[in-house]
């Protein structure tokens, strides 16, 4: 077993996915900020699709959907819907949707009905085992090194301004307690740069029903750092450096493809004599580049009670937190041979017992952020207006109330649990 503090346990992982859990009285509490935007001419064409897989017709999440030859885009809900917001200045463009094992397809904006939604299909991409040259390597393990190397060579060498989305959701069981939505400004520093990504808040709006949380208020604390701090190519000590690798087995799975480029498939967890909580998963490894496309992993959560000791920082005594499910993804998308920092998500499960209380309660957040456009500059220096690693998104930031909220800016679909969740707030708002 091994030895260690509490402070460098924490330091070592999601040290800024933290609850804050506090007793509140319970009551309806809406806060709705008018958004103070002019009537201005719609100056934006939006473009809406679902994505589904050819043969199975399932719906496909995390779909990469970009402007050929642009930095704009925008990903897939988990229902597989898109919309997209392409400047009416710009002639007939093609869009490509990208994802992992299926072959990329390029779609006209032309095959678009302005009207309604269309529905897009994606084919399977298969591959033979001969195809990924595995042999280059002795083991999985040696893979991971080369990928971990090379951040100074496939990754993007400049400063880069990106414009990107943020969704934060609390759930208890399956209804929607607390939404949080944001447009920032990320100041990406380069993956060979020590200097941390800064983040600057252009728009953001958060309505809380305390009545669905039954007298407890859960807090994600970081807001949009929690899923920016998912990059682990830029924070690899957040989930393993070079140094942490004797901690993990990792192997060989079936290779796959990803917008008809051959991917490595790493699975990996922690070994067998390891007592504290570490990481399962898979990374997926551009064969060409050695460069990572894309993480999907959890944290594991058999210790509870270390693995509570993570997430919780304050809860009342007599409350017990437990986690369920710790689940987390990153994926980076290519342009002009470099890759970049595209999208990622964190979901989190607790089990709250209170006690005397015959049943507990199931607490589900959720946070994600996609990078719609993004641009080099060499100018990211502006302290005056960048939010702080701790921050959490203002509950007087807005309702919901606006539907001109967002403009021309690209957002992630909401989910129809969301869209209705809105609603329902839509017409408490309307009472007051």
């Amino acid at each position: 077993m091994k030895n260690y503090s509490l402070f460098n346990y924490q330091r070592k992982y999601f040290i800024y996915l933290l609850l804050i859990i506090l007793m509140i009285t319970p009551f309806f509490s809406l806060s709705a900020q008018q958004n103070e935007n002019t009537e201005e001419e719609q100056n934006f064409i939006e473009y809406k699709g679902i994505v589904k897989d050819s043969d199975s017709k399932k719906s496909l999440g995390y779909v990469n959907i970009n402007i050929v030859g642009s930095n704009i885009g925008t990903i897939t809900n988990t229902e597989g819907e898109f919309s997209l917001k392409v400047s009416i200045y710009l002639q007939e463009v093609t869009i490509r949707l990208s994802h992992l094992g299926y072959k990329g397809k390029d779609i006209s904006t032309s095959s678009f009905d302005e009207k309604k939604s269309i529905t897009i299909a994606l084919e399977p991409d298969t591959i033979e085992l001969s195809t990924v040259s595995i042999y280059a390597f002795k083991d999985a393990k040696t893979l991971v090194k080369a990928m971990l190397n090379r951040e100074g060579q496939s990754y993007t060498k400049d400063k880069t301004l990106m414009t990107a989305f943020y969704r934060e959701t609390i759930k208890k069981r399956n209804k929607n307690a607390s939404l949080s939505e944001a447009v920032v400004e990320i100041h990406k520093q380069p993956y060979s740069s020590l200097k941390n990504d800064r983040i600057n808040l252009i728009k953001a709006r958060k309505s809380v029903n305390y009545s669905k949380l039954d007298t407890l208020a859960i807090k994600l604390q970081g807001g949009p750092f929690s899923a920016l701090y998912n990059d682990i190519l830029k924070y690899r000590e957040f989930i393993f450096t070079e140094n942490d690798l004797k901690d993990y087995d990792f192997d060989f799975e079936e290779p796959s493809r990803v917008n008809n480029q051959d991917v490595y498939v790493i699975s990996f967890k922690q070994k067998s004599d390891i007592y504290e909580p570490l990481y399962y998963g898979k990374l997926y490894i551009n064969e060409e580049s050695i460069a990572l496309v894309s993480a999907i992993y959890n944290l594991n959560v058999e210790n509870s009670e270390l693995a509570s000791e993570l997430f919780v920082r304050k809860k009342p005594r007599k409350v017990a937190v437990t986690p369920i499910n710790a689940n987390y993804r990153v994926d980076y998308r290519i342009k002009d041979g470099l890759w970049y920092y595209g999208y990622s998500s964190i979901s989190l499960t607790f089990k709250v017992n209170w006690e005397n209380r015959l049943f507990n309660s199931l607490y589900t957040l959720q946070s994600e952020m996609a990078v719609t456009d993004w641009e080099n500059s060499t100018n990211l220096e502006d302290p005056k207006n960048f939010l702080h690693p701790s921050v959490i998104l203002s509950e007087e930031a807005s309702g919901f109330s606006d539907p001109k909220f967002w403009g021309e800016y690209n957002i992630i679909e909401p989910e129809k649990s969301i869209e209705k969740a809105i609603e329902k707030i839509n017409k408490q708002l309307a009472k007051n």
